[in-house]
């Protein structure tokens, strides 16, 4: 029998994705080589699977998220996405995608995935189709989440095309976080939109690491727009990092120099076919194990995501949980 905190640890980062035919897994797969990404056979995500997984890491709830190729995939995605919270709300909730190339069609799936599938937050990905999360485009989508107060998980694209002939998942996926968080932090983006709580997948990529060559340089005469240590670090602070497959000294380090211990949340990537049981483990017991956090600081992780995500929380509790308000 776990003990209480344990049972009680929430998943910031877990994938899922739609029951699909064998011919789609099929060409996924395909698509998936041509990218450099060589997994063995089709990948298939399984609810069974994933409630064994949980049951035996002592995972009581992961926020699910899946964010599709087109805004339909999206729509059909988070739909499917909230029938698995329905039917399991004590273990699930959903971070809704969001079809950030479409400004005006994320706008009417943040509300309606609000309004109609009960979404415990959002999840955008960092460079979707050729627009960043930067776009000006975009403002009316960040202006509203800020109005409510969301969660809001960034993603790397992990369906690149190899570099240097090796998978994008492999790294490539952390120089995209960076550019994506930095190009932010000129655009003072945490700034203007406070109330938005910015989750950063796998501890923030290759940005924290990053974060004090931008602080030396970054308000120097040859940089456009510059900006200031000081608005760096006031920014930085508003933001959390997950711990998907970087629970180790090399990248937990940098990462609590720049956005500190409190804000580092459990993420494991499970649903990604790059993960598997035992890479999942060893990552979970790594977090306590690397030498990077103390007992006390690793709980913490475990245990911070129901602060950021009290609802969820309170259906993990058994407590009854009220719809959130249509308005701020």
């Amino acid at each position: 029998m776990e003990d209480e905190d344990t049972v009680r640890h929430i998943d910031v980062h877990a994938h899922f994705s739609p029951p699909s035919t064998p011919d789609e897994r099929q060409r996924t797969w395909q698509a998936m080589l041509g990218r450099g990404i060589y997994f063995p056979e089709p990948y298939e995500w399984s609810l069974e699977r994933t409630l064994a997984h949980m049951d035996a890491s002592g995972i009581a709830m992961q926020l699910l998220s899946n964010i599709p190729g087109s805004a339909s995939a999206v729509r059909a995605s988070n739909d499917y996405g909230a029938t698995l919270v329905a039917d399991h709300p004590s273990r699930f909730g959903l971070l809704a995608g969001l079809a950030t190339e479409d400004p005006d069609e994320a706008l009417r799936e943040a509300r309606r995935a609000r309004e109609l599938l009960d979404a415990d937050g959002f999840a955008v990905t960092a460079d979707r189709h050729g627009v960043h999360l930067g776009d000006d485009a975009l403002t009316p989508l960040w202006e509203q989440l800020d109005d409510w107060g969301a969660v809001v998980f960034v993603h790397p694209e992990a369906r690149r095309p190899a570099v240097l002939g090796h998978p994008a998942p492999l790294y490539e996926v952390a120089f995209e976080t960076a550019r994506t968080v930095f190009d932010l932090l000129f655009r003072r983006m945490f700034s203007r939109y406070p109330n938005i709580t910015f989750v950063i997948a796998h501890c923030g990529g290759a940005f924290p690491a990053l974060t004090g060559r931008l602080r030396l340089l970054g308000d120097e005469a040859w940089v456009p727009h510059g900006i200031t240590p000081e608005e760096i670090d006031a920014q930085v602070s508003r933001l959390y990092v997950d711990t998907a497959a970087t629970a180790a000294a090399s990248s937990l380090l940098p990462a609590m120099a720049t956005v500190g211990a409190d804000h580092i949340v459990y993420g494991s990537d499970w649903g990604a076919p790059c993960t598997t049981e035992a890479s999942a483990e060893a990552n979970l017991r790594a977090l306590a194990g690397c030498g990077a956090l103390s007992a006390e600081e690793a709980q913490g992780v475990m245990r911070r995501a129901a602060d950021l995500f009290p609802r969820a929380a309170r259906r993990l509790s058994g407590t009854a949980v009220a719809r959130p308000p249509a308005g701020r």
